[in-house]
């Protein structure tokens, strides 16, 4: 569209004429975006936002007075912020190549402040420093004119002809080549050894070999004549398990003859003996219980006899008192105690004749006493 102007994503389009810009600025700034631009009545114009480079190789005297050729590499740009875009339009918009050579001379009067304050082993051995205190030192004047650095990278650091940094070196060189040629004398020495150990193992396994073989042809010689003695010796040892199997045959034949006795004539005659035995026994047992019956019946036979003769043995007892003078004292009583004790002298007789016939009373009293009565006023004695 006519008249509309748009800045490249790296750029800041500047736009002079008409109203001021922010904060002052002799113009307006537009970043990101487009813009409407009348004519012949504004101006236009585009400062880049791109990174930058800058090269320094300047010659710096140390501290110590040895002259340094130092080379370094500036990466830089304008600022994104408005107030960097604005410092850095008014003064490179015209010329923007001057803002490399102008950083580039900036950095070489740092490089030349703090490396007067350095020795050249400083220098040499810590150049992140020296590169951290230039940009230090100077931030705050490239802020001024708009612009930032990214970095500082030191290339190289020459002192020409004068050697320092060359004998600087030299005793670490040394060291380097003393360790070297230890190293090397140390190889030598393992290789020396290495090839004296594998002379040894190879001694070693010739003596090895030869005792093989030695072993080996022992070994054939007695598997030789182990062969030439195996046809005697397996046959005396089939011999020998030959014998041994017929004697352990002929004790299982003894063995089962034994079985045989014992259950052919020593079971049948315990048998037999166990028969009689027990034949004998009950036969004992038998005659014992008629022994024992025919005893139990004769003296159940003489008891009866004797009962039976029991009234007479009162009746001859009561016709001895026939004659007898006997005073009787409380009449019918008195007759019948008499009559009581008479039963009891014929009860006494009887146990006597018991007794004397070997059978025992009834009741199991024995006394060889005459009976005596006590009667009431008197005694009666029957002898």
């Amino acid at each position: 569209m006519f008249g509309y102007r748009v800045p490249a994503p790296d750029e800041a389009m500047l736009i002079s004429g008409g109203r001021r810009g922010l904060e002052g600025a002799p113009f307006r700034v537009v970043t990101g975006h487009g813009k409407f631009v009348l004519p012949v009545f504004r101006k236009t114009r585009f400062l880049t936002l791109a990174m930058c480079e800058a090269e320094v190789a300047e010659t710096c005297v140390t501290r110590q007075g040895i002259a340094l050729t130092v080379r370094a590499v500036i990466a830089f740009k304008v600022g994104n912020d408005h107030e960097s875009i604005v410092n850095a339009g008014q003064r490179f918009l015209s010329d923007q190549d001057q803002m490399a050579v102008l950083t580039g001379r900036i950095f070489a009067g740092h490089l030349r402040s703090i490396i007067g304050s350095m020795t050249v082993e400083e220098i040499v051995t810590e150049r992140q420093k020296l590169a951290t205190e230039v940009l230090e030192t100077s931030k705050a004047e490239m802020a001024k004119i708009g612009l930032i650095v990214d970095s500082l990278q030191i290339q190289s650091i020459d002192d020409g002809d004068a050697g320092y940094i060359k004998a600087m070196a030299a005793p670490h060189k040394a060291a380097i080549q003393r360790a070297a040629q230890v190293a090397q004398a140390q190889a030598t020495q393992a290789a020396a050894e290495a090839e004296q150990a594998a002379t040894r193992n190879q001694a070693e396994y010739a003596r090895q070999t030869a005792v093989v073989k030695a072993q080996y042809s022992a070994e054939v010689d007695r598997a030789q004549a182990q062969s030439a003695q195996a046809g005697p010796l397996a046959a005396a040892h089939a011999q020998q398990e030959v014998l041994a199997a017929q004697t352990e045959l002929a004790q299982r034949a003894a063995e089962l003859r034994q079985q045989q006795l014992v259950a052919e004539i020593v079971k049948p005659a315990e048998a037999e003996a166990e028969r009689i035995r027990v034949l004998a026994l009950a036969e004992a047992e038998r005659m014992k219980i008629q022994a024992e019956a025919a005893a139990s019946h004769d003296r159940v036979a003489l008891d009866r006899m004797l009962i039976d003769q029991l009234p007479l043995i009162v009746k001859e007892a009561a016709g001895g008192l026939a004659g007898a003078n006997v005073n009787v004292l409380n009449g019918a009583d008195g007759l019948g105690e008499i009559a009581a004790g008479l039963v009891g002298q014929g009860l006494t007789i009887l146990d006597s004749v018991r007794r004397n016939l070997g059978t025992p009373s009834g009741n199991g009293d024995e006394d060889p006493r005459p009976a005596r009565k006590q009667l009431n006023g008197g005694q009666i004695d029957v002898d």
